[in-house]
C-alpha cells in the first residue's frame, strides 16, 4: 500500500485523474460509447510515460522492497483507475437504462448503455493490463510498441462489440429491455471474472519477467 501510495502521489500523471472524465462518454447518444474505456486507458499509460521519463522504476526498485512489489504496485495503481472510470459506467449506465430511458436514446443504430457495453469495458481494461502493461514490464523501459498493440486490439474490440449485436440471433446484445439485459447478464458475469483473474495472471508474469531483467 505505500508503494501505492508513492505511485500516486509522485508517479501519476494529471492526465491520469482527469481522462477519468471520459467515462461520461456513456452518455453520449448514437456514439460508439467504448471507446471511453479506451480513453481511460490512454491517460492511465501517461503516468506510465512519466514514470519512465522521471526515472520511476529504477528509483523503486533501489528501495528496501523486492522487485515484483514494484510490478505489482502498477498493477494496482493501474486496476484503481481503471475500477474508478468502471464504477462511473455503471453509473451512467443504469441512469440511460432508467431516468434517462428514451428521448435521444431511444433510437441508437450503435451499442446501448447496456450490459454488454460493460462487459466489453472491461475486456478493454484486461487487454491494457495483458498487452500494454505487460509488454512495458518486458523491459521497463519502452512503451511505443507495446501501446500500439493495444490500441489495435482495443479498436477491434470496439468494432467487434458494435457488429455483434446485428448479427443474425445475437440483436439480444444490444438491447435495454428487461429479458435482454437477463440474457446479457452472464456475458456481464465472464467480463468481471476474466478481469480480475486475468490482471492477477498478468501481474504474475510482470513479476517473473521484471525480477529477471537487469536495469
Amino acid at each position: 500500500m505505500k508503494l501505492l501510495k508513492k505511485d500516486l502521489r509522485l508517479a501519476c500523471s494529471p492526465l491520469t485523474p482527469l481522462f477519468l472524465l471520459f467515462a461520461c462518454m456513456t452518455l453520449i447518444p448514437r456514439y460508439p460509447i467504448l471507446v471511453g474505456a479506451f480513453f481511460i486507458c490512454l491517460g492511465i499509460f501517461y503516468s506510465y510515460q512519466a514514470a519512465r521519463e522521471g526515472g520511476d522504476i529504477l528509483f523503486t526498485v533501489l528501495l528496501p522492497i523486492r522487485k515484483r512489489d514494484a510490478v505489482r504496485s502498477k498493477y494496482l495503481f493501474t486496476a484503481a483507475f481503471q475500477l474508478i472510470g468502471f464504477a462511473v459506467m455503471v453509473i451512467l449506465t443504469v441512469l440511460r437504462l432508467t431516468v434517462l430511458r428514451g428521448g435521444v436514446y431511444a433510437d441508437n443504430p450503435l451499442l446501448a448503455a447496456n450490459f454488454t457495453f460493460l462487459a466489453f469495458a472491461l475486456l478493454i481494461f484486461l487487454e491494457f493490463n495483458v498487452i500494454f502493461v505487460g509488454g512495458f514490464f518486458k523491459t521497463a523501459y519502452y512503451y511505443g510498441k507495446p501501446f500500439v498493440a493495444f490500441a489495435v486490439v482495443a479498436f477491434l474490440t470496439v468494432g467487434v462489440a458494435e457488429t455483434l449485436p446485428h448479427l443474425p440471433g445475437l440483436a439480444f446484445l444490444g438491447g435495454v429491455e428487461g429479458p435482454e439485459l437477463l440474457s446479457q447478464l452472464p456475458l456481464l458475469i465472464v467480463a468481471v471474472i476474466g478481469y480480475f483473474f486475468g490482471t492477477l495472471t498478468a501481474c504474475r508474469a510482470s513479476e517473473r519477467r521484471f525480477e529477471k531483467l537487469d536495469l
